[in-house]
């Protein structure tokens, strides 16, 4: 039942829920007026030769930076559009609410958009199924306008400019990096580093290397479509959290004592994979809570407000669709599963730390702005080559399992 991005995942309450009544002949006749596309299919249009899903490439990855030509930063003139069940779209709002700048960003929640969802993202639980900041029926919209030959799949999260109503920026890969580089002069001024400039290196690598074999395992496994696609990416994704335990065992953290844009990347995609995702997969080899140092650290940044805010464990499950004897688990049982109370970290991952109260890096005394300003480095994962993206052809030659920057 998990898509891609699930935007039926959490339907928003607003007094009345208008969810419900946002019929697809609506739908319809909002797409005719504002001239947009069906949403593309992941397991049509991104599946190759053998089966393998490989994910299309992020359309709008102008950087933010201080080159002509970049995007600039701007208060108040950029909104988050994110899904509630969507891994990728969670992070730069956990990252903007670390860092103080939720007047300075702002953000906004989609929906389905009609009964099937066949335009993708809308907003159902807004009046007249529009968006209040721009109007706007669906996210394709700002694809549209930030690019009018636009042909794939609008995906949160899409950093939308509210004043010219388009799409700049969809790059995932980067996107958290943006705004912890770049919107530096806004952060409150106690803001933590969670990007420290001398550890760059490291956190892109690491980056790089969760993105096909965790953040992206689940869906590698999800929408393939062959044996020998699924077992591949399943192999990968259980690899990959082994190592990761091992790397758990002696680090509080992924670097070690202090949360950084990694831990953000990785915690999205575990609590999805743990509580919704994983019916997806089949048979599972272990779950989450089998792997004691990386159950701990979930939990542990379970315990983090800015985390917690974005952990959602209501499940999207309706009634009717299953009146019969085998009711699915999502519906009889996780509703009644003590989640916050499963969840809630016992404190000894504590004991890894040399001052277990100090979750962050500081910024170095001394750094001005014009100092954190680095240039983002590209990732191999916005490639316009396929084969680039497969992660059969993706092997780093550096040992996840070992913390290189360990203080």
């Amino acid at each position: 039942m998990a898509l891609s991005c699930d935007i039926n995942l959490r339907r928003a309450k607003t007094g009345q829920d208008r969810t419900v009544d946002y019929t697809d002949q609506e739908a319809e006749e909002h797409a005719k007026e504002v001239g947009v596309d069906p949403r593309p299919k992941e397991t049509i249009s991104e599946i190759d030769e053998r089966g393998a899903f490989i994910r299309q490439p992020n359309a709008f990855i102008k950087p933010f930076g201080t080159k002509e030509g970049d995007n600039k930063a701007e208060a108040k003139r950029f909104a988050i559009y994110w899904a509630h069940g969507c891994n990728w779209s969670n992070r730069p709002v956990i990252a903007r609410d670390i860092l103080g700048l939720q007047d300075v960003i702002a953000d906004v929640t989609t929906t389905h958009s009609g009964e099937t969802n066949k335009y993708g993202h809308g907003f159902a639980d807004q009046e007249g199924h529009k968006d209040a900041l721009t109007g706007a029926y669906f996210l394709s919209e700002f694809y549209k306008r930030g690019n009018p030959d636009f042909k794939g799949r609008a995906t949160t999260p899409a950093f939308v400019d509210i004043k010219e109503k388009k799409t700049v920026n969809n790059d995932y890969h980067r996107l958290s990096n943006y705004i912890e580089v770049f919107f530096r002069p806004f952060q409150k001024p106690d803001a933590p580093d969670l990007y420290p400039v001398r550890y760059r290196k490291e956190i892109d690598e690491l980056n790089d290397w969760l993105f096909p074999h965790v953040n992206n395992g689940h869906y590698r496994m999800a929408f393939c479509q062959s044996y020998v696609a699924h077992h591949e990416a399943y192999e990968d994704f259980f690899d990959s959290l082994e190592k990761l335990d091992k790397r758990l065992e002696t680090n509080r953290f992924l670097f070690g004592d202090y949360i950084t844009d990694s831990d953000i990347r990785l915690y999205v995609s575990i609590v999805r994979w743990e509580t919704w995702y994983y019916q997806n997969v089949g048979p599972l080899k272990k779950r989450v809570t089998e792997y004691k140092n990386l159950w701990g650290y979930i939990k542990d940044l379970f315990g983090v407000p800015e985390f917690k805010k974005y952990t959602f464990f209501d499940f999207r499950y309706d009634k009717n669709d299953h009146e019969n004897l085998m009711k699915p688990y999502e519906g009889r049982i996780a509703p009644q599963v003590p989640y916050e109370k499963l969840w809630t970290s016992d404190g000894e991952r504590r004991k890894l730390s040399k001052n277990p109260d100090k979750i962050y890096f500081s910024h170095p005394e001394g750094e001005s702005v014009e100092d954190y300003y680095t240039e983002i480095s590209e990732t191999i994962w916005n490639s316009p080559n396929d084969k680039d993206r497969d992660p059969f052809n993706y092997r780093p030659d550096f040992d996840v399992t070992v913390n290189p920057i360990k203080e």
